[in-house]
């Protein structure tokens, strides 16, 4: 079917009047088109103004001159699938890994990566509905900073041991007893410290106070302390300063082993 005129555009911008406001399957039925064309063009082009067939039609011929389409331009079911897990509250990061893992059915050989994701919230898709989603990444910045603008975190950490020095035999999950540690929080700065032992995949969480270093502390030491010394030799960390004072923490469960992550490279 052809593309919506601009004549249909600003018909549909006078049915959506609040003096009007008719229902998307009577502005379909007036104009002679399926109900989920007009539904799908008032989502993709409905801003802070409300949808404005003007700048409908800009976005729509703008589109038509970019012959250059990428992945979620040409795949609906892809892109359907990325929009809804954003809504969900997952990063780029965690859908492009858990498509290529988990992928539901219709999407199987199918992957996209998570730069790609960014590049169509803060690049691709801001002609049309994805200039709205970086309302549900984690920072919710409506701009991209530039890569070489990024903030760099140059706290140092006491004490600190890089886990290349960190012995084979806790990579290669020989063991028990060695641990890794992270922090999740949410928007309201709610904090769980969270720590995962490598061979068993026992996950233990602990909810803190606040983010600071001694609140992180003093939540892994109730989390390990029941457990046997044998069951808690090592414990690796990213170098968020939350984790400042594992030096505090080794000494309080009998010299346990801290390495830490080399910078940028948490995984």
């Amino acid at each position: 079917m052809s593309s919506l005129t601009l004549y249909e555009r600003e018909f549909i911008e006078s049915c959506l009047r609040p003096e009007r406001k008719l229902k998307i399957r009577t502005i379909a039925k007036l104009l002679g088109r399926n109900h989920s064309v007009v539904s799908r063009e008032i989502r993709r082009n409905n801003g802070y103004l409300g949808y404005v067939a003007r700048l409908a039609q800009e976005a729509a011929d703008r589109r038509a001159r970019k012959t250059n389409k990428r992945k979620l331009d040409k795949d609906s079911d892809l892109l359907e699938y990325v929009q809804d897990q954003l809504m969900e509250g997952w990063s780029p990061e965690q859908i492009a890994g858990r498509l290529k893992k988990h992928p539901p059915p219709k999407l199987r050989g199918k992957s996209i990566s998570y730069e790609q994701i960014y590049q169509y919230i803060y690049r691709d898709g801001r002609d049309g509905y994805g200039r709205h989603l970086f309302r549900y990444l984690r920072r919710k910045k409506p701009f991209r900073q530039p890569k070489q603008g990024r903030k760099v975190n140059k706290v140092t950490i006491k004490e600190r041991i890089s886990i290349l020095e960190r012995p084979e035999e806790i990579e290669e999950k020989r063991s028990f007893g060695h641990w890794e540690s992270d922090t999740m929080f949410g928007k309201y700065k709610k904090g769980v410290s969270v720590q995962y032992e490598r061979k068993s995949q026992l996950l233990k969480l602990h909810k803190l106070q606040n983010l600071k270093a001694e609140a992180t502390r003093e939540a892994i030491f109730e989390s390990l302390i029941d457990l046997p010394e044998y069951l808690r030799e090592t414990l690796t960390f990213d170098n968020g300063t939350e984790n400042a004072e594992h030096y505090l923490l080794r000494d309080d469960l009998d010299n346990m082993g801290t390495y830490f992550c080399e910078p940028y490279k948490a995984w």
